[in-house]
């Protein structure tokens, strides 16, 4: 192997794993930045991941249609990621950064429509603006569960930076009010966003914002839903008394049957799960089941902020298999099963992957540490966890390998590829 292919390939697994990336993960980022014409020659995934594995071990170098690739979803100039100039090639960065100034450009025409809107009114700011506003909070909380966290707090950050130049423009008390309140959902989201990457300060600092924000406007929603968002966050730090807490001043300030209300109710169970109080938890479960007994599905079942009833059964499933209940597998099993195949043909990436490792914690209480290991290795190679679940996979990691099941080495080696460069795994007490 010569030097030159060494320091590729070192490069290479360093900019994967700087994001994040599984091997599967950029396989299937290489096929999306290809043309159509390119996709249909390239290789099967798994063959890809042979060749992206071979390419990172300095085996062969990569030809020139995957330079080009690799640049375009590292947003990096060739020169730059493999060093040097080849004859022929351009020095700008590829596609991905060419993908990315259009994703910007969309953005910014976004908000050009939204100023246009602003400037027909003889209002600084005016309905119109309200409403569309309103709308690219919604649409960003509907695009929540199917988007990666980074790439959704880019459109967060650009919307919040407009509503903080209207506050500083000319409008009425209640429009005054009204861009606070977008401002809050806005800040509440990048801080859910921020917790999904494990960026722990970022996201306190946004949640300050939003409660400071929701004080201001006297908004118990956002309000009621900052508490539960870091009643979340004690949770999977492993504070399960603090997530208790948090999750009952959540329900005290919501309005009494809201989303916020239910969501918090489903929080404060499996935080009781995690204690191992199963009175507690069995309360909160049947409480969650009657209060979304006739709770109709929302025209938009992702958005992160409207209770879907079928999250429900969801939340059961990881609150029996937390607390080790033997009814945990069997439920657990239906949910993942309705997910894969929904009723609306949608399949919600996330939460399958949420699921399967539901399942896999059910199974370890099982004794049925294979299968667990066969679940959890789908979740960790599905390319949509996000880093603030690791740890529930890194806690079945360590029960499956104290059992001794053979795919534990392949499935701990997929784990440390999601997770990057980091040594050992880290289980919330």
């Amino acid at each position: 192997m010569s030097a030159d292919l060494r320091r590729i390939g070192t490069r290479l697994r360093s900019e994967r794993l700087k994001r994040r990336m599984s091997v599967a993960a950029l396989a299937e980022a290489l096929r999306d930045a290809a043309s159509e014409c390119d996709r249909r020659s390239m290789p099967k995934l798994k063959d890809l991941c042979r060749t992206i594995r071979g390419h990172e071990a300095g085996e062969h170098p990569p030809g020139s249609r995957y330079r080009m690739l690799y640049a375009a979803v590292f947003d990096l100039a060739e020169d730059e990621l493999f060093g040097g100039r080849q004859p022929g090639k351009r020095t700008q960065p590829a596609r991905a950064g060419q993908l990315e100034s259009l994703g910007n450009m969309a953005l910014d025409d976004e908000i050009e429509a939204l100023e246009l809107a602003r400037r027909a009114t003889a209002s600084d700011v005016g309905a119109e603006t309200l409403r569309r506003l309103q709308q690219a909070v919604d649409d960003l909380a509907v695009a929540y569960p199917r988007t990666p966290p980074a790439e959704l707090l880019k459109q967060i950050r650009h919307h919040l930076t407009y509503v903080a130049r209207l506050l500083d423009s000319r409008k009425t008390l209640t429009e005054h009010r009204d861009l606070l309140i977008v401002g809050g959902w806005l800040s509440l989201l990048g801080a859910t966003c921020h917790i999904d990457l494990d960026q722990r300060s970022a996201a306190e600092a946004r949640l300050r914002t939003a409660a400071s924000l929701a004080e201001d406007t006297g908004h118990p929603e956002i309000a009621a839903w900052c508490l539960e968002t870091k009643a979340w966050q004690a949770l999977t730090d492993g504070d399960y008394q603090e997530a208790v807490k948090l999750a009952q001043g959540a329900q005290t300030v919501a309005p009494d049957g809201s989303s916020a209300y239910i969501q918090a109710s489903g929080q404060e169970g499996r935080a009781w799960a995690r204690l191992g109080a199963e009175r507690e938890t069995h309360g909160l479960i049947d409480r969650v089941a009657a209060l979304t007994s006739n709770l109709p599905t929302p025209d938009r079942p992702e958005h992160h902020y409207r209770y879907d009833p079928a999250k429900a059964d969801a939340y059961t499933a990881t609150t029996l298999a937390w607390l080790g209940d033997p009814a945990a597998e069997p439920y657990a099993r239906q949910v993942l099963s309705r997910m894969e195949a929904p009723p609306d043909g949608r399949v919600r990436a996330r939460r399958v992957a949420s699921a399967r490792l539901d399942l896999s914690m059910a199974l370890v209480a099982a004794d049925k540490p294979d299968e667990a290991a066969h679940e959890t290795l789908m979740a960790v190679t599905s390319g949509v966890l996000v880093p603030s679940n690791y740890w529930r996979a890194a806690e079945v990691i360590n029960a499956v390998e104290a059992a001794h099941v053979p795919e534990v080495a392949e499935l701990r080696e997929a784990f440390r590829e999601l997770r990057g460069p980091a040594d050992g795994l880290t289980v919330r007490p």
